[in-house]
């Protein structure tokens, strides 16, 4: 059951992000932006990385305890959504926080999380259909 409320917790929290607050950016005048983003970046933080730890500790324990291709196929899912956010969206982030091409930063952010969002959306999915969380 913790599996599918972690996972189900990044779905709901990426959606709201893919659709309301990354699209938000663009409302912003740039030293607003800048201003709000470094406020933004340090609450969401409290928030994403709590469940992205939980869901790779949960995830990791279920596929050392009871390996299946489903449970590898999730967590591959989940690695590749570490990889997107660590190596694509926290350096964009920490372009807007420097006021670095903020109009174009923001439009890589938004192209970049739908990765994300399409990656935790099939986690919670896959893991929901095929009852993945206890042998």
């Amino acid at each position: 059951m913790y599996l599918k409320i972690v996972d189900f917790g990044l779905v709901v929290l990426i959606w709201v992000v893919q659709l309301v607050v990354y699209p938000g950016f663009y409302y912003y005048e740039k030293e607003a932006l800048v201003k709000w983003h470094t406020r933004y970046t340090r609450n969401i933080s409290l928030v994403v990385m709590p469940l992205m730890i939980g869901q790779l500790a949960l995830h990791s324990y279920w596929l050392l305890k009871d390996f299946n291709f489903f449970r590898l196929w999730i967590f591959m899912m989940i690695l590749a959504a570490w990889v997107v956010t660590f190596l694509f969206a926290v350096p964009l982030h920490g372009n807007i926080s420097k006021n670095k091409a903020l109009a174009g930063t923001v439009e890589s952010l938004v192209k970049i999380n739908w990765i994300r969002t399409i990656l935790w959306t099939l986690v919670f999915v896959v893991n929901f259909l095929t009852h993945q969380e206890s042998p």
